[in-house]
């Protein structure tokens, strides 16, 4: 990913709903959608597109996306059916107050089961036209909405699950392959857990290695409290080549974490608002690539994007931000 620009556009996963995908839902419709999302994007100029995400969308989880569910219900030795006591026993956790129910039961030692991230990745590449990035949902995250009656440990679970999806990432037909967590910055504590089970698939990533970072976007709210200063080790122990970061909907001040981030790994600014449908000019977009700019150094911002999937905002909407974006970009470095 070294040609092109000295600050490449990408968008982070999903993309708005395609609504004619859902009439006549099949596997030939999903992949035509994906097509239009592909080429919408490049299109505007995008530099590294994704596929939508639109593949793991489910009506019944439409709050996630899918991002969730899709790889819960397709790991071996997790049940989603949930019961009344599994509800119930699930909220005496109070980990996740946003979630009534856990995503899946923990009920015996996790295996691949039917998830087949090679087809999944190889579906979109078909109809991509270029290189692409696919996205994986962190295993902590995966850990965290799970109510775990057989390993009983938050680390030997996260890690299991980290086992299964690092099995299959190896010969992922893309240029990217991007670890999502958007639950560790509100629990720090954590940290050297989520790093451990994301760096075991990184390691196992032959392609650019990206871990996207947000507080959130449940329903398009923040949901985690926090900064980014406590997570400063955490970044720093990622094995990965660039960081994808929340910055639009974030204090300026949170931009001082950038400068103190290892300098091997290159930086992603978020600079595209995706919780707010208010379109941002290129001025914008140009301005806040030279403040997160003055405060990481010369060289070090690699990306800009969104800060995080558009799943949420009508297509109009997020067909006008990927254009800001890259017209913001564009501005910035001077590019006519």
């Amino acid at each position: 990913m070294s040609e092109g620009p000295s600050i490449k556009t990408t968008t982070v996963g999903s993309f708005s709903q395609i609504d004619w995908m859902y009439t006549l839902p099949s596997e030939q419709t999903v992949q035509d959608a994906t097509r239009v999302v592909i080429g919408l994007q490049r299109d505007a100029g995008i530099d590294l597109p994704t596929d939508g995400e639109l593949y793991r969308y489910d009506i019944s989880h439409p709050d996630t996306n899918g991002m969730i569910e899709y790889f819960i219900s397709r790991i071996g030795g997790i049940d989603t059916r949930i019961g009344v006591s599994d509800a119930k026993a699930f909220s005496q956790k109070q980990e996740m107050s946003f979630r009534r129910k856990p995503a899946g039961v923990v009920r015996e030692a996790l295996t691949e089961g039917s998830l087949d991230l090679l087809e999944a990745c190889s579906r979109s590449a078909q109809v991509a036209g270029g290189p692409m990035k696919f996205t994986l949902t962190s295993p902590y995250m995966l850990a965290r909405t799970l109510l775990d009656n057989h390993y009983e440990s938050l680390d030997e679970l996260t890690l299991a699950i980290a086992h299964v999806m690092a099995e299959q990432v190896s010969e992922l037909p893309c240029g990217c392959v991007q670890v999502d967590e958007a639950n560790v910055p509100g629990s720090p504590e954590n940290a050297p857990l989520a790093a451990e089970a994301i760096n075991r698939i990184l390691d196992q990533v032959q392609v650019e290695k990206a871990v996207h970072f947000c507080f959130g976007n449940y329903g398009g709210q923040t949901i985690q409290a926090g900064k980014w200063k406590p997570l400063l080790d955490f970044l720093n122990s990622l094995h990965a080549d660039h960081l994808v970061m929340e910055f639009a909907h974030r204090p300026d001040d949170d931009l001082e974490v950038l400068k103190d981030i290892d300098t091997r790994i290159k930086l992603g600014i978020g600079v595209i608002d995706i919780k707010v449908n208010h379109v941002e000019s290129p001025e914008e977009v140009a301005s806040r690539i030279e403040k997160a700019v003055s405060k990481a150094g010369p060289d070090r911002v690699a990306w800009v994007h969104p800060d995080c999937g558009f799943w949420m905002l009508k297509r109009s909407v997020a067909e006008r931000k990927i254009e800001s974006l890259v017209k913001g970009r564009d501005l910035f470095l001077g590019i006519s």
